[in-house]
Parts: structure tokens; C-alpha cells; sequence
């Protein structure tokens, strides 16, 4: 397993590869220099005031002065601060930009091993919390270092002797922040993953929420709820006491060496050896100090909690996508298809498909029979490369599969599941979903397709038509309509191969009888691919292939199964008689 490096080159690497904009970042620092060169001017203007002070002398001049400095300290201030927030703002949106087109290209295998809930807290919650740091708190941190390296300038040159004097707190500072900072970067990923395995929890069992609710299990989901909460609670309260401790350590350090510059700077005052103005400079010049040195602790803090949440987003990046992405691409029409001595496993040691060997000719309609688990799904699955086969070979016409992009595969394969998938949005939407220029489809062509479907008559009979909501995975719609929307769906990408996975297995027989019609009618001149455990639905197959136990046992008509293969025997007698 690859090492992770703890220190800053990954953090760094990732934030350089957002293609920072260097204009913004540039006319931003230099408006940050210019800042702190002007605020550092204020104390110095205020000794000459305070030292020439009588209501007689007051310089008209030097107050005006004063005034501008004050006014073109806050403009360019507030310039330089927005360049530099929006540039953490670009960075953090290129970050989750390149997280999202990575998550929707990973396998599906990923998804397989990687709570769906889990992914979205790291879009969402790891990248804020880099957002915060950049957006936020590196600006602070950038014009505070600027500001400390002047003002520690000016008053060596100003009083070298108090400056050593307000130094001999840093170190002491350090001692204390860094074991701090150390214990916060472990707190912080243990929040990170526990909030993140949180999400992923909640959103599994919202997306469910009708499982829980027939199987009464709200006292279930409550303890594992509270147990969730209970842990970032736990969390929570880690990291205030780390804050708690910060917090008033920086405070006492603070008073401590006001006191001590006061003090000392009194005692040189009533010496004569430092003029009271430039006891007033060297006061505001420690506050100018301070401010950002209290700032650090919060960044510095923020900066490990970031380190953490740097290694998970860079994990994600570094998982391979899927392959075949920029493949050749092929008209299939008319090609048969050829699976080759294919074998499969999802774990090592545990195969579920074993030399599995069959051809499709162009317009066939192969079916896939046999028990439960016998790896019917999973042939779907390697049809549409959602894995690649451990062995063999799946080719279409003299073309692996493999060669073939992504897009060009997919794109010709209609695929209906029992499941109806749905996407929360309109009819039209899930009618038009993943089709390039969906707005270019006339209403004409859409209502053509639902007829076909057998599905324009409901629609139309909703008040929206098209625009109809169909709610999260097409909840507020039966069984029946939509699976007939998926038809229809099917019937406008107008596929080379059909595939369907027990598609009427979830319908009531009124319902199905239609289905079966729609999908009869979508099944007419395409090579068509049937998962089906009612046999009844597949004796008028062009082939049968009878999977058992990852094996092909059968393959035939219907007749000839019933003549050759006994357990497909007996599942015609059980279904049929």
C-alpha cells in the first residue's frame, strides 16, 4: 500500500493542480503589500502627532494625511481581501469540479465498496473545510505575515532593545501550538470519517425510508442515529477543548507582553530615553502584531484539519476510472454478438461466472434462465461493462467490446430493469435523460415514443403532461407507468440492443399485460437480451441459455430444453402446468 506523506507536498500539489488564477492572486497580493504598507505608515504618523501635540500646533496637513491613509488602507484592504477570497472560491470550485467528474467516471465496483454517502461527504464537507481555509483563513494569514514582517522591521529600527524583549514570547508560543496543532490533525480526521460514515448512514436509510417504515424499524435507525451523533458529539467536544486551550494561552501571552512593553516602555519615558509618541508607535505596532499572530493559531489549525481532508479527496483522485473511456467508435447494427469462454468473480477465489460461451445473431432474443444467484445479473453486468471479465472475451461482430468507447457502447444498448429507475425531475427529463441536446427533441417525438410505450394516456391525463414531477426515484408514479416511461425512454434512444432484466416481475398482471406489450413492440428488429425467472415470457425465445451455479448447463429452444435439460424441466413443469 502507498505510504501517505503527512507533510505539506500533497496539500500543495493538489491546490497548484486547480489551475490557480494567477492574475487575481497576483493584483490581490500586491493590493495585501500595499495594505500593510500603508497601515504600517499609521503608527508612525501618529508619533509625530502625538509628539508635536498642543491644540495650537495641531497640522491640519498631517491629520488630512492621516484621514487618506486611513481611507486608502480600507479600500485597497477590501480589494485585495475579495481577490484573494475569490480565489479560494475558484480553487475550492475547481477541487469539487474535479471530484464530481471523477466520482460519476469510477467503476462500478467502487460504488460496490464505498457507501454512496460517504462520496458526497467528501465532495461536500472535505472540500469546505479546504474552502474554509483558503478562502478564509490563508488570506488573513498572508497579509498578518506581511504586516509582522514590517512591523517587527520598524520597531528594530525604531527600539531593537523592547523589540528583543516582545520576541522572547514566540518560542514559548511555539512550544505550546505545535503539540496543539498535532493533537487537532488527529481529532480533525477522526471527525472528518466519522461524519462522513454519518452521512452516509442518514442517507441510506432516507433513500429507504419506506423499507424502515414497514418493518417498523424507526427504533433501529434511532439507535444507530443517536450513536452517530453521540460520536461527533464526542468529536466535537476534542476539539473545543483544543480551542479552549488555544484560546486563553494566546490571551494570557498577549496581556503578558502588553503589560511587559508598557511597563518597561513607561520606566524609558520617565527616563527620557523614548519619547511618549514613540511609546504610542511601538503600542499600535504590537497590536498590529497581535491580531495576526491570533489569527495563525486559527489557521494553523485549520491548515491540519485541511491536511486530512487533502489525503481522502487525493484518494479519490488517484482511483482508476473506468476503462475505455476514449475507445473507437462503431455502428454495431447487424453485428452479432460473441461471449467467449467468459469468467468472472467479484472477490478472488469466489467466481460466479465460469467459461460462460454463447453468440447472439443481430435481431435474436437470447433468454437467461435458471435459479436464483446463478450469475444471470452478472452476465448483464459484464454486457455493460459495468466490470471486465477476469478471463475470455466479449466481442461484437470481430470487435471486443473492450476497444469500444464507453459512450458509443452504451449509447447503442437499451437497457429496462425491474427496478424502474428514475431520476427525481419531470417525465420529460427521465424521458430525454443522458440524450445530447435534449432541447432540440420536439414534444411531437417524445409523445410518439409514449404512445408507443403505452404510456401517453396517463400522462396526459396529469395536469402537467410532460412537466409532470415524478418525485425522488419516481415515487409518485406506480409500478406500471413507470416502467412504461422506461420504455419509452428506450424507444427514443432508438438502441441496437435491448436488454431486459425481469422486467414485468415486479407488475400486477394488469399492468404487465401491457408492459409485455410495450416491450414486445420495442423488442421487433433488435437483438434483445431476457433475464426472466417466469418462464412463461420466454418460451417464444430464439434461445435459451439456463444458467446454474455460474455454468452454462443449456442452451436451446424451449422445446429442446424441455427434451435435454432436466432441471429446465422441472421448472416448465412448475411454471407452465
Amino acid at each position: 500500500m502507498k505510504k501517505q506523506d503527512n507533510g505539506m507536498k500533497p496539500f500543495i500539489s493538489l491546490i497548484l493542480s486547480t489551475n490557480i488564477p494567477k492574475l487575481a492572486l497576483t493584483i490581490g497580493s500586491i493590493g495585501s503589500i500595499i495594505t500593510m504598507l500603508v497601515g504600517l505608515s499609521i503608527p508612525l504618523l501618529t508619533r509625530e502627532l502625538v509628539d508635536g501635540f498642543s491644540v495650537e500646533a495641531l497640522s491640519t496637513t498631517l491629520i488630512i494625511i492621516i484621514l487618506v491613509v486611513f481611507i486608502l488602507q480600507a479600500v485597497v484592504d477590501g480589494v485585495s481581501t475579495y481577490l484573494l477570497s475569490a480565489v479560494g472560491q475558484k480553487i475550492v470550485a475547481r477541487l469539487r469540479e474535479m471530484m464530481w467528474l471523477k466520482l460519476i467516471r469510477l467503476p462500478v465496483s467502487y460504488f460496490d465498496k464505498q457507501p454512496s454517502g460517504e462520496s458526497v461527504s467528501r465532495v461536500v464537507n472535505d472540500t469546505g473545510i479546504v474552502k474554509n481555509l483558503i478562502s478564509q483563513h490563508f488570506p488573513q494569514f498572508i497579509t498578518g505575515l506581511i504586516t509582522i514582517v514590517g512591523a517587527i522591521v520598524i520597531l528594530l529600527i525604531m527600539d531593537w532593545k523592547m523589540t528583543l524583549l516582545m520576541l522572547l514570547a514566540v518560542p514559548v508560543t511555539f512550544m505550546i501550538m505545535i503539540p496543539l496543532g498535532s493533537r487537532m490533525a488527529k481529532v480533525s480526521k477522526g471527525l472528518q470519517d466519522e461524519t462522513a460514515t454519518f452521512t452516509g448512514n442518514i442517507q441510506q436509510t432516507l433513500s429507504e425510508i419506506r423499507l424502515m417504515k414497514s418493518s417498523t424499524a424507526e427504533h433501529v435507525e434511532e439507535k444507530k442515529g443517536t450513536t452517530g451523533i453521540g460520536k461527533l458529539y464526542d468529536y466535537g467536544l476534542k476539539e473545543a477543548r483544543i480551542f479552549a486551550l488555544i484560546g486563553p494561552f494566546m490571551y494570557t501571552v498577549v496581556m503578558f507582553v502588553i503589560v511587559v512593553i508598557i511597563g518597561y516602555g513607561g520606566i524609558r519615558v520617565a527616563e527620557g530615553t523614548m519619547s511618549t509618541g514613540s511609546l504610542v508607535a511601538f503600542l499600535l505596532y504590537l497590536f498590529q502584531i497581535i491580531y495576526p499572530i491570533t489569527s495563525f493559531a486559527m489557521f494553523f489549525t485549520e491548515l491540519q484539519k485541511a491536511k486530512g481532508a487533502t489525503e481522502r479527496i487525493i484518494r479519490i483522485l488517484e482511483v482508476p476510472g473506468e476503462m475505455g473511456q476514449d475507445g473507437i467508435e462503431k455502428n454495431i447494427t447487424n453485428e452479432p454478438v460473441h461471449v467467449s469462454n467468459v469468467s468472472f468473480s467479484y472477490e478472488e477465489g469466489e467466481s460466479v461466472l465460469k467459461d460462460v460461451t454463447f453468440t447472439a445473431n443481430p435481431g435474436e432474443m437470447i433468454a437467461f434462465a435458471g435459479p436464483s444467484g446463478g450469475g444471470k445479473t452478472t452476465l448483464f453486468s459484464l454486457l455493460e461493462r459495468y466490470y471486465e471479465p477476469d478471463r475470455g472475451e466479449i466481442r461484437v461482430g470481430n470487435t471486443p467490446i473492450q476497444k469500444l468507447s464507453l459512450k458509443s457502447w452504451r449509447s447503442q444498448i437499451g437497457y429496462v430493469s425491474q427496478e424502474s429507475a428514475m431520476m427525481a425531475g419531470t417525465i420529460r427529463e427521465n424521458l430525454t435523460y443522458g440524450l445530447p441536446n435534449v432541447d432540440l427533441i420536439p414534444d411531437q417525438r417524445l409523445w410518439e415514443v409514449t404512445k408507443m410505450a403505452y404510456a401517453d394516456e396517463f400522462i396526459r391525463s396529469f395536469d402537467k403532461g410532460l412537466d409532470t414531477e415524478v418525485g425522488e426515484r419516481g415515487v409518485k408514479l406506480s409500478g406500471g407507468q413507470r416502467q412504461r416511461i422506461n420504455i419509452a425512454r428506450a424507444f427514443l434512444r432508438d438502441p441496437k440492443i435491448l436488454m431486459m432484466d425481469e422486467a414485468t416481475a415486479s407488475l400486477d398482471s394488469q399492468s404487465e399485460g401491457i408492459v409485455q406489450q410495450a416491450l414486445t413492440r420495442l423488442m421487433e428488429g433488435r437483438t434483445t437480451f431476457v433475464i426472466a425467472h417466469r418462464l412463461s415470457t420466454i418460451v417464444d425465445a430464439d434461445k435459451i441459455i439456463f444458467i446454474d451455479k455460474g455454468r452454462v448447463t443449456g442452451n436451446g429452444t424451449h422445446q429442446e430444453l424441455i427434451e435435454t435439460h432436466e432441471l429446465y424441466r422441472e421448472f416448465a413443469q412448475q411454471q407452465l402446468t
